[in-house]
C-alpha cells in the first residue's frame, strides 16, 4: 500500500478537552460533523488518553479550534505530555463553557454531550451532539498539512494518521521534552525547538 496518499487527506488541528476532578486535554486532527439536526461531531480518540477516560465517565467534551497563529507550544503541550503527570492548563489561557474548558488561543470552539459511542482496535470513535458553539474568529484554521509542513511537527504513534516512517537513512534531531523531530545535518546554538520552545541541548541526534 502507498501510504504516502494519505497525507492528501484534509483534516485540522483541534484541543480536546474535558473536566472530572481536574480539566483534561488533547490534541486531535479527527474531529468531523456528520449531522445538521441535532447539530453531531465525531471525534476519533486513543483508548488510552486521560481525556479519553474522562470523558466516558463525563459524557461531556469540548473543541477548541486551532488557527495558523496558534502557538505551537500550545500543540507541544497537549499533545506532547499527559494529563497523568501535568496540568495541561496551568500556562494557557482558557475559560470554561457548560463546565468545559476552552481555549483562547482558538478561532471558535464547541462543546457537545456524549451520544454514541463506537470501538475500534486502538481508538475509540465519540459522538457528540453539540451544546455550544461559540468564539468565532476570522481567522485562517490550522490544517494538519499546515503543521506538518510549515511547523515541521511530527504525529506522535496514537494519532489515528500516524504513519510509520520510511527507511531511508537521515540525520534526525529530536526533541527528548516534546519527541519533535527536524532533518538537519547540524542544529545552530541559537536553536529552539518550535512546538515546546527547549533550546537546542534538548535534543539528540538520531539516524532514520
Amino acid at each position: 500500500m502507498k501510504l504516502d496518499v494519505l497525507k492528501n487527506m484534509s483534516y485540522g488541528m483541534y484541543i480536546i478537552g474535558a473536566r472530572d476532578e481536574k480539566m483534561v486535554g488533547c490534541v486531535a486532527n479527527t474531529v468531523v460533523q456528520i449531522t445538521n439536526d441535532p447539530i453531531t461531531f465525531i471525534v476519533s480518540l486513543n483508548k488510552n488518553n486521560v481525556t479519553t477516560k474522562t470523558i466516558l465517565k463525563t459524557k461531556k467534551f469540548s473543541v477548541s479550534i486551532l488557527d495558523e497563529e496558534t502557538n505551537p507550544e500550545v500543540i507541544g503541550t497537549f499533545g506532547y505530555h499527559t494529563s497523568r503527570e501535568i496540568d495541561k492548563y496551568e500556562n494557557i489561557d482558557y475559560h470554561e463553557v457548560d463546565g468545559l474548558p476552552v481555549l483562547e488561543d482558538s478561532c471558535g470552539y464547541i462543546t457537545c454531550e456524549v451520544i454514541n459511542i463506537l470501538e475500534t482496535t486502538t481508538h475509540l470513535v465519540i459522538l457528540g451532539k453539540v451544546l455550544t458553539m461559540d468564539g468565532y474568529k476570522d481567522i485562517k484554521p490550522m490544517t494538519y498539512r499546515f503543521y506538518h509542513e510549515q511547523l515541521k511537527g511530527k504525529s506522535p504513534k496514537t494519532a489515528p494518521t500516524y504513519i510509520p516512517e520510511t527507511n531511508t537513512k537521515k540525520t534526525v534531531w529530536k526533541c527528548k521534552v516534546c519527541g519533535y523531530e527536524v532533518e538537519m545535518d547540524k542544529l545552530p546554538e541559537d536553536y529552539r525547538c518550535p512546538i515546546c520552545g527547549q533550546p537546542m541541548t534538548a535534543f539528540e541526534r538520531i539516524e532514520k
